[in-house]
């Protein structure tokens, strides 16, 4: 049972129900407050990630490589068209937040669905659970996940919470493929490949505070080159330099 797979999961779907039914009796400046707080801890936690990397010139090129491949295929605007899906359908139950306009709305659950979606703390976790059963990683990314949907939620409503379900599709994918990826990989590679998702959650942290509106939904495919990159530069590059 790929435990902290499901408790990672209900923590945004009840995160971002409890936010939206509590959007009403929290202050606008309440909720400023806490996005605020949310996003620099997205930032902490993106520096935190970087900081052991042992490629740094493995990382500079794939997060280069990755986000040019999200350009070209426009992964981005695919993200978008999924995430106005989400809202259309929920909107036949629950209206949006009239306060926010359609293009902040839009760009923040983007920003959201990349955040919960696609961070190195969670494949790494998801990854470490297929192949020891350890979920130690994802009940602990869960707390902050909870109260970061409640966040969310409380902006955006009860959309938050569908990101639960394209949430535990890729994760249960990653689960299951855990068996044949980690036993390919090393421990420079793993520690390289959570500095690219530090990179994320750095764009993310940025984007929610709209200091830099950084394309973090067109960044993802920088969290599927790194590994092959960091073999490549370690095994191949490093020893015809030296």
């Amino acid at each position: 049972m790929p435990i902290g797979i499901i408790t990672n999961v209900c923590a945004i779907l009840f995160g971002g129900i409890a936010g939206a039914l509590g959007s009403e009796i929290m202050s606008d400046s309440f909720k400023e407050g806490l996005n605020m707080t949310f996003s620099l801890c997205s930032i902490c936690m993106g520096i935190y990630a970087i900081a052991p990397m042992k490629n740094l010139a493995a990382v500079v090129f794939a997060v280069i490589l990755g986000t040019s491949l999200g350009i070209i295929f426009h992964l981005g605007k695919a993200i978008n068209r999924g995430a106005q899906g989400m809202q259309h359908f929920i909107s036949k139950f629950i209206n949006a937040p009239s306060e926010m306009d359609q293009q902040t709305f839009e760009t923040t659950l983007v920003t959201v669905v990349v955040l919960f979606c696609a961070s190195g703390t969670g494949i790494y976790g998801t990854l470490t659970e297929g192949i020891n059963g350890d979920a130690t990683i994802l009940i602990s990314k869960s707390i902050l996940d909870f109260f970061a949907a409640v966040i969310f939620g409380a902006n955006l409503g009860a959309v938050v919470s569908l990101i639960a379900v394209p949430q535990i599709i890729i994760l249960m994918i990653i689960f299951s493929l855990a068996n044949f990826i980690v036993p390919l990989t090393t421990p420079d590679m793993i520690l390289d490949f959570k500095a690219t998702g530090g990179v994320l959650m750095l764009a993310s942290g940025f984007r929610i505070t709209k200091i830099k509106m950084f394309p973090t939904a067109d960044m993802i495919p920088i969290m599927v080159v790194i590994m092959p990159v960091s073999w490549l530069w370690t095994n191949i590059i490093l020893p015809l330099i030296h």
